[in-house]
């Protein structure tokens, strides 16, 4: 089975995952804050450390790749190709919102749309919307949400609406079909199974010239 090394920082939790096939061997979370620059590189090398005790050879890097914190996918991204060009291993990058509606569909939330949404500050999220098959009925936007922001979806049948932006579009989207899950997050071990579908499809990026998805400009007033 492929051992590969999952990291996700895309929002304020920083989680990292060692998985072998659809096994998870190591992982590590931290739900405290955006405190990535001090606790991912220490998680990767416990779980470095893990592979090696246990005669695992790692044979890729999946990383998180946005859109969320641009802080905390610089951090991310930097770690994951530093360990690809020093194991010369392939790098692998995962959406942040596809790994999020992965472990939304993988939990058994029953819906007809899966709206995945990141906190983008002030009244702005950035949401993807898929079917229960993970492809994309719209693709990820930075969207102010109104009530209307999501009717022809509503309109459809049932969405369920998540991740950290999903809070702050509780009061704002009152329709019948709007179904509302707490605490799904984007994390480490949520990125095994499209981690390993990656892997076997060879679907790796240019360590050199890859760039996290940021969606929008860096702004430091915000």
């Amino acid at each position: 089975m492929s051992c590969i090394l999952c990291l996700e920082t895309a929002t304020k939790v920083c989680s990292v995952a060692l998985s072998s096939g659809e096994d998870i061997l190591f992982n590590k979370e931290d739900y405290a804050g955006p405190s990535h620059a001090v606790l991912l590189a220490v998680f990767v090398q416990e779980a470095v450390a893990h592979a090696k005790a246990h005669g695992h050879r790692l044979e890729a890097v999946a990383v998180s790749s946005g859109p969320g914190s641009y802080t905390g996918l610089r951090i991310g991204v930097s770690e994951a190709k530093g360990l690809c060009y020093g194991m010369d291993i392939p790098l692998i990058a995962i959406p942040t919102l596809d790994i999020m509606a992965s472990q939304a569909i993988r939990a058994g939330y029953d819906a007809d749309a899966y709206c995945a949404m990141i906190d983008a500050r002030r009244a702005e999220v950035y949401a993807a919307v898929y079917n229960k098959q993970l492809q994309p009925k719209r693709p990820v936007m930075a969207d102010i949400v109104t009530e209307n922001t999501y009717a022809n979806f509503l309109a459809e049948g049932t969405v369920l609406f998540f991740g950290d932006g999903a809070a702050k579009c509780k009061d704002v989207i009152s329709a019948k079909n709007a179904i509302f899950a707490e605490n799904i997050h984007p994390l480490a071990s949520g990125m095994v199974h499209l981690a390993q579908q990656y892997h076997q499809e060879k679907k790796y990026r240019d360590v050199a010239y890859f760039e996290p998805f940021y969606l929008k400009e860096f702004n430091s007033k915000i």
